[in-house]
């Protein structure tokens, strides 16, 4: 039995200028996962993971924790598949808010209001809703060619591998999403809900068998929760 782990990154650096880089929050975030893998007897084959840097880092962080020396997991046997890669939200935020020059002075607007992160995460819904609409074609890629994305890269990586290895990739939420929606049956209208539900560094087991994914578990935050501290979980 096939086993894959969709792994969402540790937090991001949200107020910085790069924000493809792990926060401090974001790399304990990531350790805690290495660790509690370990403790629970989680398997693993083969790592997997996008171009983003922060999907890199946070296999960096986590496999730190989880390995038995450093010669298991080495990076140089990590497979690196751009297919895996977060959409470009920069470029979605901004087709839909044509006002501001660049990205970074959309960030500068938003800095000045009162709730940062919530006008932010009003913005960024508005911005989704136009571009899973369809009803607009100025996105170097649409909502429709990022789902067909998705789905090729696990396609690769199933036709690829042995029918009882375990895979972990480490992505992002809208991946994520996306590869869920239709084991879960999710409209595209609803499919950033779950976008916005999921927890940084959180994780959702699928089990492939007979030509069918099925779903094992969504979402786990048991590797933060454990800990007691509600400043571990983060969802941006």
């Amino acid at each position: 039995m096939r086993h894959i782990y969709l792994i969402r990154h540790g937090q991001a650096s949200f107020d910085a200028d790069d924000y493809d880089q792990l926060s401090p929050l974001g790399e304990e975030q990531s350790r805690l996962l290495g660790d509690w893998f370990k403790q629970s007897g989680q398997q693993l084959d083969r790592v997997v993971m996008g171009g983003n840097r922060r999907h890199y880092q946070t296999a960096q962080q986590c496999l730190q924790q989880f390995r038995n020396s450093p010669s298991d997991f080495p990076e140089t046997d990590w497979i690196v598949d751009p297919g895996f890669d977060e959409f470009d939200h920069q470029e979605v935020l901004l087709r839909s808010h044509p006002e501001f020059a660049d990205f970074r002075a959309l960030k500068l607007s938003i800095n000045h209001h009162p709730h940062p992160r919530r006008a932010f995460q009003n913005m960024f819904t508005a911005a989704v809703n136009r571009w899973i609409g369809g009803e607009h074609d100025d996105y170097s890629e649409s909502w429709v060619q990022f789902q067909r994305r998705c789905r090729l890269a696990l396609l690769r990586l199933i036709e690829g591998s042995d029918e009882q290895e375990n895979y972990w990739i480490f992505t992002s939420g809208g991946i994520i999403s996306a590869l869920l929606q239709d084991v879960l049956g999710i409209s595209d209208q609803r499919i950033f809900d779950l976008n916005a539900s999921l927890v940084n560094s959180g994780f959702s087991k699928l089990r492939m068998g007979n030509s069918r994914i099925s779903l094992n578990y969504l979402n786990s935050s048991a590797h933060l929760e454990i800990h007691q501290r509600a400043d571990l979980v983060s969802y941006r």
